[in-house]
C-alpha cells in the first residue's frame, strides 16, 4: 500500500462520520493520483500555494486599509475558520483534511474592500450576472489560478466552496462545518477589531450576549464550538442548538446594527464603489491592457466578466495604486 492508500484506510476509523477520500466524484480533468497524499490533502497544497490565496494578506476584512498591526484581514480570517473548523471536524469524527482544504479556499475569490468591494461589482455587473465572492472562489480554483487552467480541485472541495455562504446547500457534513466556522470567526474577531478600533466598548456589548455566548473572544468561539458538537454528534446535520442559535443570531444582528453599518468604521466605503467602478471602466474600454490571461478568459466568457476577475483579484492597495495611476494627475518634475 502506498502512504496515500494507507491514510485513505485510517479514515474509516478516524472519520467514520465523514467524507472519505476514496470515495471522492474525482476532479474535472482526471489525474494521476498523488502516492503520498489524499486527493483533499493535495487540494490543500493547492490552494495555499496559489496566488490568490497569498494575495488574502492584503485584502480587507472589515475595516478598510487600518492603522495598525493587529486588525484581521482576509488571510488571517481564513486561517481562524480553517482552525475553527478543524476542531469541529475532529470532535465530530469528520474529514480534516476535506474541511481543511474548503477553509482555505472559501475566500479566494473575494474583493479588494471586503465586502463593498464585493457590493460594487455586483451592482455593476446587474445586467451580466452579478458578482457573488463565493461563486468568484469557484471561479477562481476553476479558471483563473495558474494563468487560466485552475487547479483542478475535487469536486467536494469545489462544492464547500463555492456553497460556504448562507442560504445554499451544501453536499457534505464538512462543508456545512465550514460554513458555521465561517460566521464564528467572522462576528467574533469582528467584534474584537471593533473594540481595539474604539468603535465598541466592553460596556457596549448586550448583557444577553455576555451571558450566553461568553465575556471573551476565546470564551465566545468555545462555547458556539461546544454547542455546535453536542448538539451534532448524533445527528445528520451539523448545527447550532436552537438556543444557541437564538443567542447567536441575536449577536449577528448587534454587529450588522453597531459595527457593519456604523458609519465612523465605514465612513470611507462610500469611496469605494467610485475607485471599482473608475477601475473596471477603464479596461472595459482598454481590454488591450488586461494582462494576457485575462484577454484570454475574455475570449471565453465575455469581457465584462474578464475584467471583473481582473478587478476582484486585486488587493487593497494594488487597487488604489493603480486607481491612482489611472486617475490622479502625477507631479510634474523638472528633469
Amino acid at each position: 500500500m502506498t502512504i496515500r492508500e494507507k491514510r485513505e484506510a485510517l479514515e474509516e476509523i478516524l472519520a467514520p462520520r465523514g467524507f472519505m477520500a476514496s470515495r471522492s466524484r474525482g476532479r474535472v480533468y482526471e489525474e494521476e493520483p498523488c502516492a503520498l497524499r489524499t486527493c483533499f490533502q493535495r487540494d490543500i497544497d493547492r490552494i495555499i500555494h496559489s496566488k490568490a490565496f497569498r494575495r488574502l494578506i492584503h485584502k480587507t476584512q472589515v475595516f478598510l486599509q487600518p492603522e495598525g498591526d493587529h486588525y484581521r484581514t482576509r488571510l488571517t480570517h481564513t486561517l481562524e475558520v480553517s482552525r475553527i473548523a478543524r476542531t469541529i471536524s475532529r470532535a465530530l469524527k469528520l474529514n480534516e483534511d476535506l474541511t481543511e482544504a474548503i477553509a482555505m479556499g472559501h475566500d479566494l475569490g473575494h474583493t479588494p474592500f471586503g465586502h463593498a468591494g464585493e457590493r460594487a461589482l455586483n451592482e455593476i455587473l446587474a445586467d451580466a450576472g452579478g458578482f457573488s465572492h463565493s461563486d468568484q472562489s469557484l471561479r477562481v480554483v476553476d479558471k483563473i489560478e495558474r494563468d487560466g487552467r485552475g487547479l483542478n480541485l475535487t469536486y467536494e472541495v469545489r462544492d464547500g466552496i463555492q456553497n460556504h455562504s448562507s442560504g445554499r446547500d451544501r453536499l457534505t457534513l464538512e462543508a456545512q462545518v465550514v460554513h458555521l466556522a465561517d460566521r464564528i470567526a467572522y462576528l467574533n474577531h469582528d467584534l474584537d477589531d471593533a473594540l481595539r478600533a474604539g468603535i465598541l466598548t466592553e460596556k457596549d456589548i448586550p448583557d444577553e450576549i455576555l451571558c450566553v455566548i461568553g465575556e471573551t473572544n476565546s470564551s465566545r468561539i468555545n462555547t458556539i464550538i461546544s454547542d455546535i458538537i453536542e448538539n451534532s454528534r448524533d445527528a445528520d446535520t451539523v448545527e447550532m442548538s436552537p438556543g444557541m442559535n437564538f443567542a447567536f443570531s441575536s449577536f449577528r444582528l448587534y454587529m450588522f446594527e453597531n459595527v457593519y453599518t456604523n458609519m465612523r468604521a465605514k465612513s470611507e466605503e462610500r469611496k469605494v464603489y467610485g475607485l471599482i467602478s473608475g477601475i473596471y471602466e477603464h479596461y472595459m474600454n482598454n481590454p488591450d491592457k488586461l494582462p494576457p490571461e485575462y484577454r484570454a478568459l475574455a475570449e471565453e466568457d465575455g469581457l465584462p466578466r474578464a475584467v471583473a476577475d481582473y478587478v476582484s483579484g486585486m488587493t487593497d492597495k494594488y487597487a488604489v495604486s493603480v486607481y491612482n495611476d489611472l486617475f490622479i494627475p502625477a507631479a510634474w518634475q523638472i528633469k
